[in-house]
């Protein structure tokens, strides 16, 4: 009998659930603290599927597919529309996006993975998205799929699951009301070294209007730890050590003890290509952020660095990181 793929249906889950709970498994052994199971893994599984596949269409839209061979589920791919942030201009309207908790059945057939993906990239297009990203943990079949369909690394997810307690450094403060406007700046410098490395990140003509509305905002949210180094008259870096969300991790993590930091630039890493003299002081912004994840007791780090970053990725790796997840664009 033929493979065939189709959308999964609420009558799949029964069957879809151990599949799933097998991949979080995997990705469990490559790193036990970073990819913590939960302990109701199975049951948040259950009830994000149930989500997922339940009318009416939810806010962010999601699509599973599955592959079905002699009339067994022996894999499954998720995908989703994923939602332009408000300080990129998304020319091309929200992109597709395959998601990391993607997988097959140990006896599935040879070209499962390369028909899931097929199958995830006409229904994200179908759904109007003009680019395609791919998320990536485990799996050599997955990469090479995704190799053979050209896709190229785009983002990286580094970690470190060792943090352990320290002060933080004392050139380090917390951001003040006053402190705004200078990371502003920052972050548009920022933004021209993300559009220069790759015209993905296409910035909006009201990026710094609405990044200080957003910084205006996270200064009054209490998950959140956001430092800045120099005065506030010549912010020279910034960090925001914030709680993982679900983006990143498949409902099967227990994602408590995760912390994430995205917006982090130091003026030291305006060379993409190589750091400058002031290296230590970006290194010191991100030993602060660990000091505020640990104190919160958290005990893994994600970093999001820019594949096309490498003085960013030599000083993350120089610290300890490594990278547990990649983000890869489909070039034409």
């Amino acid at each position: 009998m033929p493979l065939i793929t189709r959308p999964a249906t609420l009558q799949d889950i029964p069957h879809l659930v151990p599949l799933l709970m097998a991949d979080a498994a995997e990705r469990a052994v490559k790193d036990a603290t970073l990819w913590t199971l939960a302990s109701d893994a199975s049951i948040q599984i259950r009830q994000a599927l149930t989500a997922a596949l339940t009318p009416p269409d939810q806010p962010v839209r999601q699509f599973w597919q599955v592959a079905e061979d002699g009339g067994k589920i022996t894999g499954v791919i998720h995908a989703m529309l994923l939602p332009v942030p408000p300080i990129y201009a998304g020319p091309k309207g929200p992109p597709g996006l395959i998601l990391p908790d993607s997988c097959v059945s140990e006896d599935a057939r040879d070209g499962t993975v390369d028909a899931l993906v097929r199958a995830a990239e006409a229904v994200l297009q179908g759904a109007g998205a003009e680019i395609l990203l791919t998320s990536f943990v485990t799996g050599e079949g997955w990469q090479q799929a995704f190799d053979r369909q050209k896709y190229e690394p785009l983002t990286l997810y580094l970690s470190r699951s060792d943090l352990q307690g320290q002060e933080i450094p004392a050139p380090v403060r917390p951001a003040t009301e006053g402190d705004v406007p200078g990371i502003v700046a920052r972050s548009a410098e920022h933004r021209q070294r993300l559009f220069e490395i790759d015209p993905f990140w296409a910035i909006h003509p009201e990026a710094d209007s609405r990044f200080a509305a957003w910084m205006a905002r996270s200064l009054t949210l209490a998950d959140r730890d956001m430092m800045v180094l120099g005065p506030s008259y010549q912010v020279a870096g910034y960090v925001i050590a914030q709680p993982a969300s679900r983006l990143h991790f498949p409902p099967a993590h227990d994602i408590s003890r995760i912390g994430v930091i995205d917006d982090y630039f130091h003026t030291s890493l305006n060379d993409a290509e190589k750091l400058t003299s002031a290296w230590a002081e970006a290194t010191t912004l991100l030993k602060a952020a660990e000091a505020a994840f640990v104190a919160r007791g958290i005990q893994a780090a994600f970093v999001v660095c820019p594949a096309g970053w490498p003085s960013k990725v030599q000083l993350l790796r120089d610290a300890g990181y490594d990278t547990a997840m990649v983000w890869s664009l489909k070039r034409a």
